[in-house]
């Protein structure tokens, strides 16, 4: 239940907060000419983050010449990958959950429809895992190459003591965090569903049929092992007694030859 409740929900929030991030972050150039001074300079990027497709222009603080820059770095691979694997998950759990409610006998029949669920399952904990891994690598990197202390490092115009540079506005990064969170969110709660999705599987009640037919066969030999133990117990008692007997009539015997030799004398 906690599957078909949270699942999709997880996953939209997943590849909502990192499928449509928008950011900007704002440099100010002051040059010792104050008629080539720019304090608005905005530089915008989003999803997917090919951040080296992104350029902006800067005073060069010599005349009205301006040069064309670029921010550095390409962080679509990893956020392409997590949004993609967001997007499956939402399907695949929509899909499960219209077979949970009005599928039932047929997700039963033959046992199938659980082992595929069980390895889908198993694939999709295992996918969120390597993603929001990648994910949080990739933002971490996002961050760096977006941080406006690091852009200014490009304008040749901040390299002179003569000008001033300064950094306006970062970019707000809180929905990345929250994608990232989201992405392990989503893979606690897919592990945890492979156990559940493993009980509906044949092979947890092989499993519990071997067990109890094992437990069986080692109580029978138990109870058969008491009643040989049982029944050879008073045999064995009986001899002992027999044996005894034999003895203390010998014993009774045994003083007729003294008597029989001081009547002689």
């Amino acid at each position: 239940m906690c599957m078909v409740i949270f699942a999709p929900l997880f996953a939209i929030f997943a590849f909502a907060t990192c499928g449509g991030y928008s950011g900007a972050l704002r440099l100010s150039v002051d040059c010792a000419n104050k008629t080539d001074s720019d304090f608005s300079i905005d530089i915008d990027f989003a999803y997917p983050f090919r951040l080296h497709q992104v350029t902006f222009e800067v005073p060069t603080c010599e005349g009205k010449r301006r040069e064309k820059l670029a921010l550095i770095g390409d962080f679509s691979s990893s956020a392409e990958f997590f949004v993609t694997i967001a997007v499956f998950a939402f399907l695949y759990s929509l899909a499960a959950t219209v077979v949970y409610i009005f599928f039932q006998n047929k997700y039963r029949e033959n046992n199938r429809g659980p082992l595929v669920d069980f390895i889908v399952t198993v694939v999709f904990s295992f996918l969120w895992l390597v993603g929001s891994s990648a994910w949080a690598k990739g933002l971490s990197d996002v961050k760096v190459a977006t941080d406006p202390k690091e852009v200014l490092l490009l304008v040749s115009a901040c390299k002179q003591q003569s000008n001033k540079c300064a950094a306006v506005h970062s970019p707000v990064m809180s929905s990345l965090n929250t994608s990232v969170v989201f992405g392990f969110l989503n893979f606690v709660l897919w592990a945890g569903n492979i156990w559940f999705v493993f009980k509906e599987t044949g092979w947890h009640s092989s499993g519990q049929r071997h067990l109890s037919e094992s437990m069986e066969k080692q109580s029978s030999s138990y109870s058969h092992g008491g009643y040989n133990r049982d029944s050879y117990g008073p045999s064995g008692g009986y001899n002992q007694q027999a044996n005894l007997g034999q003895s203390a009539e010998e014993f009774g015997q045994q003083p007729s030859g003294p008597t029989s030799f001081t009547n002689q004398i």
